[in-house]
C-alpha cells in the first residue's frame, strides 16, 4: 500500500473504493455536484489544503472538469496537484450503460493505471506508513468513540470545528491526524469541552 500525505478528492464513493486498493490516504468524495452546496465539506477541504495541499482526481468528462474548477476556486492559493486520467471510451462494470460522454471514470481504471496516473502527475509515493499523533484511545478518552453518546458527541465536535457532522470514527480520526498535531488536538478538545460546558 502506498502512503500519501495529501488528501485525495474524488467524485464518488466508487472512485474512493477503487483508490483504496492503491493508496493509504484520506480520500474525500465530493458526491458529484453536491459539493457545490456542502459548506461543511468545503470548509474541511480548505483546512486540509492549507495544511498539506490536496490531490484532485476527478473523471475526465465535463462534470469532472466543472468539479475541478470549483475545487480550485474554494481552495484558493493552497497547493493542488491535478491528476488527470486519459479519456478512455467504455463503461464501468457495475453500470448498465455508459456515462453521458461514454468515457471511463476513476473507478473504471485498474490499480496499476491509477498508480501510474498519480506518479505521472508528480505525486510523491511513499511505502512508509504514517504514524498517527492521535489514536483511537484519544478519541475514546474525549468521549468521541466507544461510548453510549459518542456519535452525538462526534456530531457536536464536528459542528464546533465547522466540519461535516456525519463523519465515522475512522474518518474523523484520519482527518484529525492530517490537520492537527497532538498538542493542537488537545487544545481543540479543551476548547470544545469548555464551549459545551457553557451551554
Amino acid at each position: 500500500m502506498i502512503t500519501l500525505e495529501q488528501p485525495v478528492i474524488v467524485e464518488g464513493k466508487y472512485d474512493k473504493i477503487a483508490l483504496e486498493n492503491v493508496i493509504d490516504a484520506l480520500i474525500i468524495p465530493t458526491n458529484g455536484f453536491r459539493i457545490f452546496k456542502d459548506r461543511e465539506k468545503c470548509r474541511l477541504i480548505r483546512e486540509l489544503a492549507a495544511k498539506h495541499g490536496v490531490i484532485v482526481m476527478t473523471d475526465s468528462d465535463g462534470a469532472g472538469k466543472l468539479i475541478r474548477g470549483y475545487l480550485k476556486q474554494i481552495i484558493g492559493e493552497a497547493e493542488i496537484i491535478q491528476v488527470y486520467l486519459p479519456r478512455v471510451p467504455g463503461k464501468e462494470k457495475r453500470k448498465s450503460h455508459a456515462s453521458k460522454e461514454g468515457v471511463l471514470g476513476v473507478e473504471g481504471f485498474s490499480p496499476d493505471e491509477l498508480r501510474r496516473a498519480l506518479t505521472d502527475c508528480g505525486v510523491f509515493l511513499s511505502e512508509k506508513p504514517r504514524t498517527p499523533a492521535v489514536t483511537k484511545a484519544d478519541l475514546f478518552a474525549a468521549g468521541l468513540s466507544g461510548g453510549q453518546n459518542s456519535r452525538e458527541a462526534r456530531q457536536r465536535f464536528c459542528a464546533f470545528l465547522g466540519w461535516p457532522d456525519n463523519l465515522t470514527t475512522p474518518g474523523l480520526l484520519d482527518i484529525i491526524n492530517r490537520i492537527f498535531t497532538a498538542e493542537e488536538w488537545k487544545q481543540k478538545v479543551a476548547e470544545w469541552q469548555s464551549n459545551s460546558d457553557k451551554k
